[in-house]
């Protein structure tokens, strides 16, 4: 049982790992240190609240590794802004792109590990198994999160003028808030066709 319990916590604990070793990374002499902070606020706001409850709730393996990896998505656009990472300018003459297109990365991410994550804890703490509600349901959650990280940029864009520039990252692109959104949807949607299986799969492992 000990050997078991051993070998369940290795993977969440080596993700966690990951995750510190980003933030040290990025977190050393980024671009922008005021877009840095503002990109990994979610990391330092949500990784906290997971280990504080994992005694009580632990997730699946397969949506530990997929904060790990959305969490690197976050760092890196802080650390370089997301206007200026390189892998974006590198998308440029590689898709015939006009602009730095990291961030819509970012958005799909930001849609497509949030509806695994909403899906699993509506399938363990409500009666929606099954339910042909719950996909409709999972969606909703994720465009409100969306919606609302729009609203904080906006705030902060208020609040602190030409330093949120960096964060913002539109580019010039008078529809980047909808474009974001709408990239948001598609990570959601794409979450819920392409990885229920799998992570049916993984909840089974569980019990679930």
């Amino acid at each position: 049982m000990a050997e078991r319990e051993r070998h369940s916590n290795a993977v969440p604990a080596a993700m966690l790992g990951v995750v510190v070793l980003g933030l040290v990374v990025t977190g050393w002499s980024p671009k922008d240190r005021f877009t840095w902070v503002m990109e990994v606020a979610p990391i330092g706001i949500g990784f906290p609240v997971l280990i504080a409850t994992y005694a009580r709730f632990r997730f699946t393996t397969l949506v530990y590794v997929l904060l790990a990896v959305h969490a690197w998505i976050l760092m890196i656009g802080g650390h370089w802004t997301y206007a200026e990472v390189p892998l974006g300018f590198w998308m440029e003459p590689a898709f015939g792109f006009t602009r730095n297109h990291y961030d819509r990365i970012g958005h799909f991410a930001q849609g497509f590990v949030p509806a695994l994550i909403g899906r699993e804890l509506l399938l363990r703490t409500s009666p929606l198994k099954g339910s042909r509600w719950l996909p409709f349901l999972v969606f909703t959650a994720c465009m409100t999160i969306s919606v609302t990280y729009e609203f904080v940029e906006w705030w902060t864009a208020l609040a602190s003028g030409a330093a949120s520039d960096a964060f913002l990252g539109t580019q010039g692109d008078p529809w980047d808030t909808q474009e974001d959104m709408f990239m948001c949807a598609i990570g959601a949607t794409t979450a819920l066709l392409t990885m229920t299986r799998v992570h049916d799969r993984a909840l089974a492992r569980l019990g679930v």
